[in-house]
């Protein structure tokens, strides 16, 4: 049975929104990876200022598409989301885990006042940037596998611990450093940062040929663990493989001639990621899990997913704009505000080395009067109450 023209909108709208996770949210996860290999405190001094000003303003809100694919898959395709939270729940934990602790890594680090702190903070915030992409690597690599049962009994651990899974989770690693390293490249460049644009640009051409060295390594896997996926990107989806070879070595070409355009640069670079993960989902179709759970059989009726469709509307009417706006603003450098959280440590200091004022004889108890005219008014007010309560009765 073939799937309905909605089914296949909703699932083409679900691959569009995990591509753009896995750009934006990839790219804030690469920053925190380049945050754990920049060296110690001197050395990675002010690779770790700049990633911090880049990934500031826009890392709470690119969650918003996780949010977004969990929602669609769970209202569109609910067959496929009980399988995955059920067969996958340990390594989807594990993201989630690393979700949480490099929130809290990234805040604590900002705001705590000890060395020691701020090291253990830094660190939880470095190493989580690199565990979540690995462990959702490893939850489409079973995807693409086609080794999540459709009905599973609980945790299928050879699902995610596959040579695939594996080699995939290396390769969501490797693509989130390389795009974070191009973004964060023209960052450094507005900023006027020339060692640091060097300083990316090399670690950006890296990662660029690690991606495609692990690329290539993860499509020779897939001809013997996932036939149907590899036959549909040598058939089907091969012009998006190669729409992403060929963005993937412009950008590398862009920074070897240091052509730091920051429209075509970006761009390109977010099309040689964006187009493997649209490569992966048209080479499935027309499955939801390979060879055991079609598009047809796994989609929501047709009045969900007409629902789904409204809610997509409103969602582009409302919060695209709001992204639009904020990532502008961001470029402009418009949302460094002037109390940002260095400023308060540092006011807070001055604030502190200050010699103290003498205080006023008379302003002392002035706290106390105001507390004691508040508790009279209020005894007052009770005592009117019940004296009116009882003249009713």
């Amino acid at each position: 049975m073939s799937p309905s023209p909605e089914a296949i909108a909703a699932a083409a709208i679900l691959v569009v929104v995990i591509a753009a996770y896995a750009l934006f949210g990839g790219a804030d996860f690469g920053g925190g990876i380049w945050d754990l290999l920049a060296g110690g405190p001197r050395r990675g001094a002010a690779p770790r200022e700049l990633i911090d000003e880049s990934i500031t303003p826009v890392w709470e809100a690119n969650h918003v598409w996780l949010v977004f694919v969990l929602v669609l898959l769970w209202t569109a395709f609910p067959p496929a989301f009980a399988a995955i939270f059920t067969a996958l729940f340990v390594p989807l934990s594990l993201s989630l885990l690393g979700i949480v602790l490099r929130g809290t890594g990234f805040a604590f680090r900002h705001t705590a006042q000890q060395l020691r702190t701020q090291q253990l903070s830094g660190a939880a915030f470095a190493a989580s940037s690199l565990i979540t992409p690995f462990f959702m690597g490893t939850v489409i690599g079973a995807v693409a596998t086609g080794q999540v049962p459709v009905h599973p009994a609980g945790s299928v651990l050879a699902a995610w611990t596959s040579p695939t899974a594996i080699l995939t989770g290396f390769l969501f690693v490797a693509a989130c450093a390389y795009i974070s390293a191009v973004f964060l490249v023209l960052e450094a460049r507005q900023r006027g940062h020339q060692d640091l644009v060097r300083y990316f640009s090399a670690r950006a051409t890296a990662a660029g040929l690690l991606t495609g060295a692990l690329a290539g390594g993860t499509f020779t896997v897939l001809s013997g663990s996932a036939p149907h996926v590899f036959a549909g990107l040598t058939g089907i989806a091969l012009p998006l493989v190669a729409v992403s070879i060929a963005a993937g070595v412009a950008v590398l070409g862009m920074l070897w001639l240091r052509w730091y355009h920051a429209m075509f640069l970006r761009a390109t670079a977010a099309i040689a990621v964006a187009t493997v993960v649209w490569g992966w989902g048209l080479a499935q179709y027309p499955y939801l899990f390979p060879t055991s759970l079609s598009l047809a059989a796994g989609s929501a009726p047709t009045a969900s997913l007409a629902a789904e469709f409204f809610v997509v509307g409103l969602a582009v009417l409302l919060v695209a704009p709001g992204f639009a706006l904020l990532y502008v603003m961001q470029q402009r450098r418009m949302l460094k505000a002037a109390e940002t959280d260095a400023d308060l440590r540092t006011a807070a200091h001055l604030g502190q080395a200050l010699p103290a004022r003498p205080a006023a004889a008379p302003a002392a108890p002035a706290p106390a009067r105001t507390g004691m005219t508040t508790a009279l008014v209020l005894a007052v007010l009770a005592i009117r109450a019940i004296r009116d309560a009882w003249r009713r009765r």
